[in-house]
C-alpha cells in the first residue's frame, strides 16, 4: 500500500503535543509514554523523531523562546535590555509551566547560547566590563523569570472579609485579582525602568569619558 501523504507523526507535531501536556499538567506531567498515548502511537515510534525526553524539552524550549528579541542591542544597550526583557517575558508568560526548565539555563541549546552571546556582546561593546555585563544579564533574567512564574496580583483572594480588621492596610486587596494582568504588567515595567535607570547611573560611574557613550532613546 502507498504511504499516507500526511505522516502520523512529525517532529513538529510531537513538540506541539508535548507543550500542550506541559501547559496542562506541568513539567512533571510529561513522559514519553504519556506523550505517545496522547498521540495515539507506541512510545517507540517517538524515538524515530526525538532520542530522549531531555532532547524534546530542549526543542520545546527553543520553540517557545524563538520570539525572544535581542536585536535591540544593535541600537544601544538600554534598548537592547528593554526589547530583550519584554519579549522574553511575553514568551515565558504564555507557558508558565515551562519557566522552571528555561530558567535553569541555556545548557547546550544553540539558540539560547546565541541569544546569550548577543546580550553579552551588546553590553561589552557598549563599554560595560565583562563582570558587569554578566551581572546585568543575570539581573534582567531574574526580573523576567520572577515576573513570569506567576501573578502577584492574582495571588490575593477576592473575598473582602479576608482582609477586614486584621489586615487594615490590605483593605483593597480583594480588588487586585480583577486587575491582575494590568497590575502585573505595570509592575514589571516599573521594575524594568528602575533597573535601567540605575544602570544608567552606574554606567557613567564605570565608563571613562573617552569610552562609549550611551545613545539615549525615548522610553516606549
Amino acid at each position: 500500500m502507498p504511504r499516507p501523504s500526511n505522516p502520523l507523526l512529525s517532529a513538529d507535531r510531537i513538540r506541539r503535543a508535548g507543550l500542550e501536556i506541559i501547559d496542562a499538567r506541568g513539567l512533571e506531567g510529561l513522559s514519553m509514554r504519556g506523550l505517545a498515548d496522547e498521540l495515539g502511537v507506541k512510545a517507540a515510534s517517538l524515538y524515530n523523531h526525538v532520542p530522549a525526553k531531555e532532547q524534546l524539552l530542549q526543542e520545546i524550549a527553543d520553540d517557545v523562546t524563538a520570539s525572544v528579541d535581542v536585536s535591540g542591542f544593535e541600537v544601544d544597550w538600554p534598548t537592547g535590555i528593554r526589547t530583550w526583557a519584554r519579549s522574553y517575558r511575553a514568551a515565558l508568560t504564555a507557558h508558565p509551566n515551562l519557566v522552571p526548565y528555561i530558567a535553569s539555563g541555556p545548557a547546550r541549546r544553540e539558540a539560547a547560547l546565541r541569544r546569550a552571546d548577543a546580550v553579552h556582546g551588546g553590553l561589552t561593546r557598549a563599554g560595560w566590563p565583562q563582570r558587569y555585563a554578566t551581572m546585568i544579564g543575570a539581573s534582567t533574567k531574574y526580573l523576567v523569570v520572577g515576573s513570569a512564574m506567576g501573578s502577584f496580583s492574582g495571588g490575593f483572594v477576592d473575598d473582602a472579609e479576608v482582609y477586614d480588621e486584621r489586615f487594615p492596610h490590605l483593605d483593597r486587596a480583594h480588588l487586585l485579582r480583577e486587575h491582575a494582568a494590568e497590575i502585573d504588567n505595570d509592575s514589571f515595567e516599573l521594575a524594568l525602568a528602575a533597573l535601567i535607570d540605575g544602570l544608567h547611573r552606574l554606567y557613567h560611574d564605570l565608563v571613562d569619558g573617552d569610552g562609549p557613550q550611551v545613545r539615549a532613546r525615548p522610553e516606549g
